[in-house]
């Protein structure tokens, strides 16, 4: 199977949906993030979306990109051999129960790799007002699918600052990831695929049974980062990156580890990663950005 660079730049149709209460506080429920701004709908500024909750926001789409697309050639077989490889957010307000999100995506780059071919689709998140919510750049990895040619579109990528060349521990946080966890994320997220709930179909496709999704992973680790140095303020997260690079099973542990912390007048810059049990990374190249 191939893919041609010629469909960088194709558009999809745009989304909409109307955020609920109910949805936003099931999604911060699903990572046992108890942060008053996910649940006290008292505050005078009323609740906001947890931010990884962008990505449960942008997932029907991808569920569904056939009917998105606006073109009729894409060779959507080569989808059977993708896999969450990249994600990046860039945080611009908070989405609020109320907002109707419209949801513009366009396919921003096809690039050549080793493991296959990195497809990445960029989505733009606005209200009925207009105000900005945010960005988000997501990349599959189409495992074994040839890109027929060079590769277009990665000049125009986020650049995300480089670590440190050398890296301490910083801390450490433990987290028992529990055997029902992949089960809850899937009802409380609506982000569905089988691997994360059904042994057989995990089995079917080599895996040794089913895993936790990977944005589930990453967002246990924004809860202890907003926790620890935002004051546990999620508005000042300002924006997330990772590579998604192993997998996490139900019943066992992770290990977040921030590695290096480089302190601007206004910013913070975090560099982190997150462990497997055995030691495995499994969340490589974590970054996050961290505002006044």
């Amino acid at each position: 199977m191939e893919i041609s660079s010629k469909f960088v730049g194709t558009q999809l149709k745009e989304y909409k949906k109307i955020v609920n209460w109910h949805e936003t506080m099931n999604y911060a429920a699903a990572v046992n993030d108890t942060n008053p701004h996910y649940f006290d709908d008292e505050r005078e500024t009323g609740i906001i979306a947890p931010p990884m909750f962008a990505t449960a926001a942008t997932w029907p789409i991808l569920q569904n990109f056939h009917k998105y697309i606006k073109v009729s050639d894409f060779p959507f077989e080569v989808l059977n051999q993708q896999v969450h490889y990249r994600e990046y957010l860039q945080f611009h307000n908070p989405v609020k129960p109320g907002d109707e999100l419209r949801i513009n995506g366009t396919i921003a780059a096809i690039l050549p790799r080793k493991a296959g071919t990195h497809i990445i689709i960029k989505f733009e998140a606005t209200n009925q007002t207009g105000r900005h919510l945010f960005t988000e750049y997501i990349g599959g990895m189409l495992r074994g699918v040839i890109c027929a040619d060079n590769g277009e579109g990665e000049d125009a990528l986020p650049k995300i600052p480089s670590p440190p060349e050398e890296l301490t521990n910083v801390w450490e946080q433990k987290i028992k990831i529990e055997p029902l966890l992949p089960f809850i994320y899937d009802a409380c997220s609506n982000i569905v695929f089988p691997i994360h709930t059904s042994q057989k179909f995990a089995h079917a496709v080599g895996l040794p049974g089913i895993i936790l999704q990977g944005t589930a992973t990453l967002a246990l680790a924004v809860r202890e980062i907003v926790n620890r140095h935002a004051d546990g303020n999620p508005l000042k997260l300002q924006s997330l990156s990772c590579n998604f690079s192993g997998m996490v099973f139900p019943d066992s542990e992770i290990r977040v580890q921030l590695l290096s912390i480089n302190k601007e007048a206004n910013e913070q810059h975090l560099f982190f990663h997150v462990l497997d049990e055995n030691g495995h990374i499994v969340i490589k190249n974590g970054y996050a950005s961290i505002g006044q």
